[in-house]
């Protein structure tokens, strides 16, 4: 990896994000993407320039400058929206197609569960949903959801 030194970050006038490298060349509409961003969202950010092509690797957000991990954690924050399953407060079927009434930890929202398939385990106690509209919610940890979302959830397991 290059060292924080060989490249800097701003924002242009449209509110991309522009990086320019050691060599002086500028890079605009730069996207950071993370490598791992659920079980180890601060390790591993790619920096992909225009054409999809890695400018940057950054094996770790907090080794960067305050200002330059800001500019990138406020790109991913817009691009990763993942809310979190808090509970399940109803589900209208047991069988596929289905609509969830959760709470998340952005508020109360309806998903649409089109298939079983679609809630993928990610860990022994991760989970992640895609609902019929194609947004990701995460249920972090099974064990820390109340037993009455617990149970209408085991009916899709």
């Amino acid at each position: 990896m290059k060292s924080n030194k060989d490249f800097r970050l701003e924002r242009n006038a449209a509110g991309q994000l522009v990086m320019v490298d050691a060599d002086g060349t500028v890079h605009e509409g730069v996207v950071p993407l993370r490598a791992f961003p659920i079980s180890a969202p601060d390790d591993g950010v790619s920096l992909l320039g225009e054409d999809g092509h890695e400018l940057l690797w950054v094996e770790r957000l907090s080794g960067l400058p305050d200002e330059m991990r800001a500019l990138i954690e406020a790109e991913l924050a817009q691009r990763e929206f993942m809310p979190e399953i808090t509970r399940i407060k109803q589900v209208s079927s047991f069988a596929t197609p289905s609509k969830w009434q959760v709470a998340t930890d952005r508020g109360d929202t309806e998903l649409l569960l089109k298939a079983e398939d679609h809630i993928r385990r990610l860990t022994g106690s991760t989970l992640l949903i895609t609902d019929g509209y194609g947004v990701s919610f995460l249920i972090r940890d099974l064990d820390a959801l109340d037993g009455h979302s617990r149970r209408l959830l085991d009916r899709f397991l």
